[in-house]
């Protein structure tokens, strides 16, 4: 999936020209950062996990980590990240494109609560050198398979 395959997926609800496309790299939460003119926090990260032998993504703030221990009691299992081969054939987009839009049917989208002190974020939209501009409520009404809001970080609390 692509860049394409995100203004496609944004069509019908006539957010497709909000894209962003940078020229230069936007692959990792600073070079992002840096594109959009905004904060590294308020890149809105994906990562991929495998849960029960399915991929899910967790959407977090650009300065936030996982919490292992928060992370085993929310889903019961080690956190194991995706390698950068299953990322493309579970979820759709290549590592540094990831985002919740136009992926693949069955993986759950879970929303981290480091995102909300911020009026809008800015996550991927499939390529590297792409984002996209949305309120948290957007986020949460246009991420594909999402399962809502939780806890799962650390880090973030500190800075701003």
């Amino acid at each position: 999936m692509s860049i394409a395959a995100v203004r496609a997926y944004f069509a019908p609800f006539g957010m497709e020209d909000k894209i962003l496309e940078f020229e230069t790299s936007s692959a990792t939460v600073e070079l992002a950062a840096q594109a959009a003119g905004v904060i590294p926090a308020r890149i809105a990260k994906s990562l991929s996990f495998k849960v029960d032998g399915k991929a899910i993504l967790i959407i977090a703030a650009g300065d936030a980590k996982v919490d292992n221990s928060k992370f085993k009691a929310f889903f019961h299992t080690k956190a194991k990240m995706l390698t950068p081969d299953e990322v493309v054939e579970l979820v759709g987009h290549a590592v540094g494109g990831v985002c919740p839009f136009a992926i693949k049917d069955g993986v759950d989208v879970y929303l981290d609560v480091s995102l909300q002190r911020f009026d809008s974020v800015f996550p991927a939209a499939g390529s590297a050198n792409s984002a996209i501009e949305l309120t948290c409520a957007q986020l949460e009404q246009y991420a594909c398979g999402c399962k809502g809001w939780g806890d799962f970080c650390k880090g973030w609390q500190e800075e701003i």
